[in-house]
């Protein structure tokens, strides 16, 4: 299949609610398409995750008590291992969800509900202004752009009370929060795309900020902390549009992150670090009725589907949801199918075109919990726990698998390609670095 790439910016608005209008880029691919991006089991869940406000171990508050260290967080998988030689590697998939704030449609709860039936892990980035009622929106300093300023809407106080309480179940399920940032600037001086390392550490500080100081900005004392200490859990990110990571890459290495989720356009094939950081993009995949491929997201698919319309005419919305699901499905089935390349799926939670991309992702994610219930190894993991893999196995193994392209088979299958690289073999020489 051929594929074409190209570069589109705008604001589009994306339905929040009517208090809270978020903006997005768009970056994607096609030809003669319109491309938009936004921008258990060993290793990958064991046993299904349940709602669990009270496994969580007495609570240390940190700080103001907007967080806490509660111990391990619950409903991880097993420790991972390095591939044995010879061994077939499993097929990981990830669904994470961009700006991860519930505005009363019921569809963060709903798939921590899916998550849960499925033994399935996700990754949350956070969008710290998520956290901040907009009557204290002059706490936000955004990098060359005015102070309070956000191209996403702040939040109601309801529903930042929705998503205070459904990051606190997703961690305690076993997920991943990480961050989106805050202020989702996407076009003119102000993007994203411009700031600098040091522009970006102060975007960060200040998503941190909201995060663990929501009780003093909010003056709710009555409400639970948070079950995890952000600081720590904080590990990799998406940016806005998918524009800007490579001025955010400095930063984050400095911080400490393990993995950026900010590339446009990836191939599916294993990955590499980038600046020392694990670089795991949105993904490139088939696109049924076209001649070209489409990024593994949401909007994008919508862009492509209704020119960047939300609220297109219903009569579409049949045909829209299953060339929606098998694009998804076709993604997953070339990985699985041949070099077994990570899945990666972004979202919002949003009710764009009737839902239809919502549904979407459910129908997928029951395809794939259908796949595993026949035993196969399919791994449903967040972004950390599939960067947890990752960092145990041997370097030569990792090289080899980056060496099967899209769609191709290891030449041999999979036991000869892998049958002298692996723990114990000869040519092991230690963690990838």
């Amino acid at each position: 299949m051929r594929t074409s790439t190209r570069t589109l910016t705008r604001r589009g608005m994306l339905g929040l609610g009517a208090r809270a209008v978020a903006a997005v880029g768009l970056a994607g691919c096609g030809t003669g398409s319109h491309a938009a991006s936004d921008g258990p089991h060993p290793a990958g869940g064991s046993g299904k995750p349940s709602s669990s406000g009270g496994d969580e171990a007495p609570a240390k508050p940190i700080g103001d008590g907007s967080t806490s260290y509660t111990g391990k967080q619950p409903h991880q998988p097993d420790a991972p291992v390095p591939l044995e030689p010879g061994q077939t590697p499993p097929q990981f998939v990830v669904f994470s969800w961009d700006g991860a704030g519930e505005v009363g449609n019921g569809l963060f709860p709903r798939f921590l509900d899916l998550a849960q039936e499925h033994g399935a892990h996700m990754t949350f980035f956070l969008s710290g202004l998520y956290l901040l009622p907009e009557s204290k929106k002059r706490l936000y300093d955004p990098p060359n752009n005015p102070r309070g300023a956000s191209d996403i809407g702040y939040l109601t106080d309801g529903h930042i009370k929705d998503t205070l309480a459904n990051v606190r179940r997703a961690w305690l399920d076993g997920h991943e929060i990480g961050t989106h940032f805050n202020g989702h600037f996407c076009g003119g001086g102000g993007t994203v795309g411009n700031w600098t390392p040091a522009q970006w550490r102060s975007e960060i500080d200040q998503a941190k900020s909201f995060v663990k100081e929501w009780r003093t900005n909010t003056g709710w004392t009555d409400l639970p902390a948070l079950p995890f200490d952000y600081d720590k859990e904080l590990v990799g990110g998406r940016t806005p549009c998918l524009l800007g990571q490579d001025n955010l890459l400095p930063t984050a290495r400095e911080l400490g992150w393990r993995y950026d989720a900010s590339s446009p356009g990836g191939r599916q094939v294993w990955p590499a670090k980038k600046d020392g950081i694990w670089d795991l993009p949105l993904q490139q995949i088939p696109f049924p009725g076209h001649s070209f491929e489409v990024l593994s997201m949401d909007y994008n698919i919508l862009a492509n589907q209704s020119v960047n319309s939300t609220k297109a005419p219903a009569h579409n919305y049949p045909g829209w949801r299953e060339q929606a699901t098998n694009a998804y499905i076709s993604g997953f089935e070339r990985a699985y199918e041949t070099n077994r390349a990570p899945f990666f799926i972004g979202n919002h939670f949003e009710e764009w075109n009737g839902g239809i991309y919502m549904d979407a992702v459910e129908n997928v994610i029951e395809h794939i919990a259908k796949e595993k219930e026949k035993g196969e190894d399919i791994r449903l993991v967040s972004f950390r726990q599939f960067t947890d893999w990752l960092d145990v196995q041997e370097p030569e193994v990792l090289a080899k698998l980056r060496s099967v392209e899209v769609g191709q088979r290891p030449p041999g299958g999979w036991n000869a390609f892998l049958r002298n690289v692996g723990a114990g073999s000869s040519t092991s020489t230690g963690n990838a670095a």
